[in-house]
Formats: C-alpha cells, sequence, structure tokens
C-alpha cells in the first residue's frame, strides 16, 4: 500500500528565541530592582523595566512578521497547523500553571498562614511570640511593620472592569463568527470592538492603581495582601496588554484580507487566549476583590 506523505516546513534558524529571552531577563531584573528601590529611592530599575518590555515587543513584531510571511507564501501544511495547535494549547496550559501558583499562594496565606498566625490549629506559641497582637482576618490590612492600608472593594472600577471583559468576550466570538461566515465587516467591527475594550480595561486599570497609591495607602510593600492584590491583577494586566497587542496585530491583518472561514489558525488562537485572560479575571474578582 502507498503511503501519501504530506510536507512539513522546518524553518531556518531564527534570531527571535534567544532575543525574546534577552527580554525576559531585562524585565526580571529589572522589576526585582524597581520594587526594592521604591522604598530606597534611585536606580536604573524602572529602565531596565522598560528595556525589558520594548524588546519584548520587537521581538513578538519580528516573529510575527516572519510567521506571517511563512503563512501567506503557502509553506504550511495541515501538519504544520495541527503544531500550532498543540503549541498553543500547551502554552495556555502553562499559563495556566503560572497564575495557578500565584493563586495557591493566596489561599495558602488566607487559610493557613492567617490564622496560624492567629493562634489556630494549636499554634498559640507562633501567635504569642510573632505578633501577639495579631487578628486572623481577610483582608489583612495591618502590616507586620505596623502601617495600615485600606482594602480594595469589588464595586467601582473592578466590577466595570469585569463588566468589560465578559463582553469582549462576547464581541471577539461574534468575530470569529463573521470569519467562520465570511462576513467581513462584522468580522472588522466586533475585533475591533474587543480591541478598544481591551484598552479601555487597561485604562482603568491604571486609574485603579494610582487610586490605590495615592488615596488608598494600598501598595506592594502593604504586607502579604497588598502582595497577593499586586501580584495576581499586574500579571493579568500584563497578559491583557499581551492580548490586546496580539489581537491588533489580528486586526491589521484582516484590513489587509488576510484569513479564509477554512484558514484562520492565527486568529483562533488570539481568540483562545483573550478567552483565557477573560475567565482568569473572573477568579480574580471573585477571589481577590469580593471574597
Amino acid at each position: 500500500m502507498t503511503q501519501e506523505y504530506q510536507k512539513y516546513y522546518v524553518p531556518e534558524q531564527s534570531p527571535w528565541p534567544i532575543v525574546g529571552a534577552v527580554g525576559m531577563f531585562l524585565i526580571a531584573f529589572g522589576a526585582g530592582s524597581f520594587v526594592k528601590e521604591l522604598s530606597s529611592g534611585g536606580g536604573y530599575g524602572g529602565y531596565l523595566l522598560l528595556a525589558g518590555m520594548s524588546v519584548i515587543i520587537f521581538m513578538l513584531v519580528g516573529w510575527f512578521n516572519n510567521v506571517i510571511n511563512e503563512s501567506m507564501s503557502g509553506l504550511y501544511s495541515p501538519q504544520m497547523d495541527r503544531s500550532f495547535r498543540q503549541g498553543m494549547s500547551w502554552f495556555i496550559f502553562s499559563e495556566v500553571m503560572f497564575f495557578g501558583a500565584f493563586f495557591g499562594a493566596l489561599f495558602y496565606a488566607r487559610m493557613f498562614s492567617v490564622p496560624w498566625l492567629g493562634g489556630a490549629d494549636n499554634n498559640v506559641m507562633t501567635n504569642a511570640v510573632l505578633w501577639p497582637d495579631f487578628q486572623a482576618i481577610w483582608p489583612l490590612v495591618k502590616t507586620p511593620g505596623g502601617g495600615e492600608t485600606t482594602a480594595m472593594g469589588w464595586q467601582g472600577l473592578p466590577l466595570y472592569n469585569t463588566l468589560i471583559l465578559l463582553t469582549s468576550s462576547v464581541t471577539i466570538h461574534f468575530a470569529h463568527t463573521g470569519l467562520e461566515q465570511n462576513k467581513r465587516k462584522q468580522l472588522i467591527g466586533f475585533l475591533g470592538v474587543t480591541i478598544l475594550l481591551g484598552c479601555i480595561f487597561l485604562f482603568l486599570q491604571a486609574e485603579e492603581y494610582i487610586h490605590a497609591y495615592t488615596e488608598m495607602d494600598l501598595r506592594l510593600d502593604s504586607g502579604i495582601y497588598g502582595n497577593t492584590f499586586f501580584l495576581l491583577t499586574g500579571f493579568h494586566g500584563l497578559h491583557v496588554t499581551l492580548g490586546t497587542l496580539i489581537l491588533f496585530i489580528v486586526f491589521l491583518r484582516v484590513l489587509k484580507g488576510h484569513f479564509q472561514p477554512d484558514n484562520h489558525f492565527a486568529f483562533q488562537a488570539a481568540s483562545w487566549y483573550w478567552h483565557f485572560v477573560d475567565v482568569v479575571w473572573l477568579c480574580l474578582f471573585v477571589f481577590v476583590y469580593i471574597f
């Protein structure tokens, strides 16, 4: 029996992985230095953080450009498409584990550390030695140094952002439906609205952070509550930024006439990622803001 093999395109060596690694190193080192400098003042952590973000954006633009050119040149086969799907699935799974670690830290602090400091489960000596006047309540608005902060409520900006992201999931779905039905106006309109909603979300989150720092005295160094609040919401904001950038690139491709009803995995991958960040935000809204 004759077996027919499909071609499988193997690209040439790419510089983009090492460029991305350099960008991630600058982001990690710069972010750590920047957080440390918040209390001490001075330093170059903020500049390193911005440099790392710039390198990542440069990497994304270059890498996306290469992949788009390869795709439009007809170099990809159905087997290559399946490889892309597997790669995107594993990438989203790794992101689930990433946020799972931060949610795990939040739940550990709330369910174990805080009660133990309060003397629960026969930890009376822990309470007496480490923090005699500690009150085991969450959110923990009093820091070990004696400072006090204010918990961020779920009303107002957090609720507005939740409604915005839920709406964006609907609009990206209708954009995908328009693409599958070859309705280009519907595709362009709903995709543009999705990008706009993503930008509004980021703007409102920046407003929330400014309000937290200037009026609520809620900061990254405000004990375990401030740590978990800003790490979870901040990393989610970073993912929304990346998702909005990806959707914008897809939008530019749509305007150029790219994607067909039966061949549009790049759009589908962007849609998967956007739905993922929406689900993560719902979990954040429930466990960080409400409970």
